[in-house]
This record gives C-alpha cells, sequence and structure tokens, in this order.
C-alpha cells in the first residue's frame, strides 16, 4: 500500500467485529455477577484488553497501517501488562512479607512492673 492511501475495510467485517464487541460486552455483564475469587481482575483485564485491541485493529486499522505503529501499539500494551502485574503483586503479597499499615508496629512490649 502506498503512502497517504487509506484502506477501507468491508462492511461485513465491521460488522462481524461488531458483534464480537457487543458479546465480549455481554460476557463482561454475566462474569461481573459471578464471584471467581481471585479470578475476577484477571478476567476482567482479559475481556477488556480483548476488546481494545479489536478496537485498535480494526476499527482504528492498524491491521492495515504501517507496522510500526503496530509495534508501538504492542509495547505500549506489554508495559501497561507489566506495570498491572507489577501493582497486583504488590497488593496481594502486603501481608506475606511483613508490611503493617500505617500507625502501628509489630514490636511487642512487655508492661513495666511499677514498685
Amino acid at each position: 500500500m502506498a503512502q497517504g492511501q487509506h484502506h477501507i475495510i468491508p462492511i461485513r467485517t465491521l460488522a462481524v467485529v461488531f458483534g464480537v464487541l457487543l458479546f465480549l460486552t455481554l460476557v463482561t455483564a454475566v462474569t461481573a455477577r459471578v464471584d471467581l475469587g481471585a479470578l475476577n481482575v484477571p478476567l476482567a483485564l482479559i475481556i477488556a484488553g480483548s476488546k481494545a485491541i479489536l478496537v485498535a485493529l480494526v476499527f482504528m486499522a492498524l491491521k492495515y497501517d504501517n507496522k510500526v505503529n503496530l509495534l508501538v501499539l504492542v509495547l505500549g500494551v506489554v508495559f501497561a501488562v507489566v506495570f498491572l502485574a507489577l501493582t497486583l503483586a504488590d497488593t496481594e503479597f502486603r501481608g506475606d512479607i511483613g508490611i503493617t499499615e500505617p500507625g502501628t508496629t509489630e514490636l511487642s512490649v512487655e508492661p513495666v512492673e511499677s514498685e
């Protein structure tokens, strides 16, 4: 494709992707009502990420655009996943490594008896 030309995406492709997005929105609403414990956040992030990638590739035409733009999208997603994983790891294991809430201490002091 020459520089400056636009790719025309068929209406059928746009309709199929729109249908998939509606289906994923329905899946999001259904899974929000189900308590999956620790899997709630990862599942929500996977569904949201899938929808975002579909929108970027098809509706923003990154699938047909310069591959450098696709590389920027992929690197952005990778960094977002890394940062979210580090944040979730920090909050998940905070109690396991001895960090206490502000204003509290782990030291135990025995009372002194007065004479």
